[in-house]
């Protein structure tokens, strides 16, 4: 059976309930802020602007697309809706960068098992895997 790459559609859903909620027309960005709220028992309005300059690389860590924040927190986000804002330190809107073609991302890693599906972008300065020529070029 395989298991998808999980995505914040997928990830962040309201609970179970006698009339479970509708989140189909709240993006997947911003659904982290209801599911947070749900769980926290705290209100949480999203951000409205992008913070100017900032961005964020995306990653697979252990079958989940997750970005992180300069804060130390993170959250599971989406190609679909590349950005994300911290639910915990209040950053603003961050521009996530995604690979070109995440679904052939999401199948080189498939063959592994969840908990060791990971991926990291090549140009991603905190990819520990990175290979970094030197001055000369070598």
């Amino acid at each position: 059976m395989l298991i998808p790459v999980e995505r914040a559609e997928t990830f962040y859903l309201p609970p179970p309930a006698r009339r479970p909620e509708d989140w189909s027309a709240i993006l997947p960005a911003e659904r982290v802020f209801r599911w947070t709220e749900l769980r926290q028992q705290r209100r949480l309005v999203p951000p409205e602007g992008y913070i100017i300059g900032q961005q964020a690389y995306a990653r697979i860590n252990h079958n989940r697309w997750v970005a992180d924040c300069p804060c130390g927190s993170a959250q599971v986000v989406s190609p679909k809706d590349p950005r994300m804002a911290c639910t915990e330190c209040g950053l603003g809107w961050v521009r996530l960068l995604f690979p070109e073609d995440a679904d052939a991302v999401e199948a080189s890693v498939t063959d592994d098992l969840p908990h060791l599906r990971n991926w990291w972008a090549d140009d991603d300065p905190a990819n520990p895997y990175r290979v970094v020529a030197d001055k000369e070029g070598s």
